[in-house]
């Protein structure tokens, strides 16, 4: 099973923004995660390409790009200019996903398609082969330091299962309320990504947080 981190830099200090990303550098972590939004698809505005540009330069390890955008077709060739390695679109956001996803393969990125609380994961049993990963809310969208939704353990347990009768390779990657205290329970639900930023970033020693979801 794959046991991947990949801490928010929503939960980062913009003010400190360099200190920040070498601390996940000289960490276990494996992929930065980058929240994109644009207060339409979410009540909520995070940053653009300007601070991915420079978080490019700076890293050391994959951008992972969670684009919480509507029409996100009209970007992809941009995210892939400016560093995105892994790119996820929203189901509820696209209107041909199987177009989407297959053209973030053709730029070069893993593909990547996101379900909100209220979607089930079976709707993607028709495109789970063109998804690199399916990343799981475990809160709604938009902002940090939520309480995990419960209900998100089913969907990863279930999104497994199809996965592993359909043969793919496809990651699980959850958002939401990941901290040390569940993240054995996600991964053994089947969760392979765990992304989280307050608890990183929020406490005294990010790094320890990080090797303890690693190893939980």
């Amino acid at each position: 099973m794959n046991r991947l981190v990949a801490p928010s830099l929503l939960a980062a200090d913009f003010g400190n923004l360099s200190k920040d990303i070498e601390m996940v550098n000289s960490s276990q972590a494996d992929w930065f995660h980058l929240d994109i939004m644009d207060g339409v698809f979410v009540p909520n505005i995070s940053f653009g390409f300007p601070v991915i540009k420079e978080v490019k330069k700076l890293a050391k390890k994959p951008l992972d790009v969670h684009l919480m955008i509507v029409d996100p077709d009209r970007y992809l060739d941009r995210f892939k200019e400016y560093g995105a390695d892994v790119l996820t679109v929203h189901y509820e956001a696209c209107t041909h996903l199987h177009r989407t996803l297959t053209q973030i393969r053709s730029l070069g990125m893993k593909s990547g398609v996101s379900l909100n609380p209220h979607t089930s994961v079976e709707l993607l049993d028709d495109i789970l082969e063109d998804a690199d990963l399916v990343l799981i809310m475990s809160v709604n969208p938009g902002f940090g330091g939520q309480k995990f939704i419960k209900n998100s353990l089913k969907k990863i347990s279930r999104l497994k299962e199809m996965i592993i009768a359909k043969g793919c390779n496809t990651l699980i990657e959850v958002d939401g309320g990941v901290d040390a205290s569940n993240a054995d329970t996600l991964y053994n639900a089947g969760a392979d990504v765990l992304v989280s930023g307050n608890a990183v970033f929020g406490a005294a020693n990010p790094k320890d947080v990080i090797e303890k979801l690693k190893k939980s």
